[in-house]
This record gives structure tokens, C-alpha cells and sequence, in this order.
């Protein structure tokens, strides 16, 4: 993240490994070890961590977008930070929209990661819209 700030431009796969292993990796972790003291088998625990993979890097693009678009008073921070530390963001490589079809996507493929899950995962489902439909 330190190394691409103040460059011109940051390509699509460097700006998703930055987030991958930033919030994503904090969000990935958090699901394993619930997977892990849950008792995932194998396959349980490969699913639940594409699902933490992508849930983390849409809530990363969320982020970006409420940098730009948010409300200071709902955020509690001030709106266009990223853009004034010259942070590399979603919204600023690709536009708005581009950004929030990526969240979808993401979000749909975290969900899509979860289907061989019964009712159990319904908390994560309800996790990964909200984190793709946040206003804070």
C-alpha cells in the first residue's frame, strides 16, 4: 500500500494484492479460525476461505467507494482522505460503478462459496450483503 501511493497509476492486479493481503487477510483469518474451532473438514474450510477472500477485498472496495461517496458524520471521518494521502483506490483506478459491480461480484461469488452450507451460514450471508450495502 506504502509503495503505490503517489504513483500515477497502479494496475488491477497489484491494487487487488494490496487489499487481498490488507483487510482481506485480516477478514480471511477471522473466518478460518471460526472454521477451525468449528471443526471444518477440508472442503468446509477451502469454501470458508474463498468466501473470507472475497467478502475481504469487497468490503476493501466498499471502503473506497464510502471514502468518495459517504457521509462524514454516519463514516466519522472525513470524506476523500484516501484520495488526499494519494492512497490507490477502487473508485479512483476504475470509477464508481466499475468499483460497485466488482463489490456485487464479489459478494456473489462469497456467497456462491458458502452453498454447500445449510441455514448455519445464514450469518455469513447476512455479513456479506452487508458489507457490499454498508453506508458506514
Amino acid at each position: 500500500d506504502i509503495l503505490s501511493e503517489g504513483k500515477d497509476t497502479v494496475d488491477l492486479p497489484i491494487l487487488e494484492y494490496i487489499h487481498t493481503h490488507k483487510t482481506g487477510a485480516l477478514i480471511r483469518t477471522a473466518v478460518r479460525v471460526g472454521a477451525i474451532v468449528g471443526n471444518a473438514g477440508e472442503q468446509e474450510m477451502q469454501d470458508l476461505t474463498e468466501y473470507g477472500e472475497k467478502i475481504g477485498l469487497a468490503f476493501q472496495i466498499t471502503d473506497d467507494l464510502l471514502d468518495l461517496l459517504g457521509d462524514e458524520k454516519r463514516l466519522g471521518k472525513q470524506v476523500g482522505s484516501d484520495l488526499k494521502k494519494g492512497e490507490k483506490t477502487y473508485p479512483a483506478a476504475y470509477g464508481i460503478q466499475e468499483s460497485k459491480n466488482r463489490a456485487r461480484e464479489l459478494m456473489e461469488s462469497a456467497l456462491d462459496a458458502l452453498s454447500r452450507f445449510d441455514d448455519r451460514a445464514d450469518p455469513l450471508r447476512e455479513i456479506a450483503r452487508y458489507m457490499v450495502e454498508r453506508i458506514n
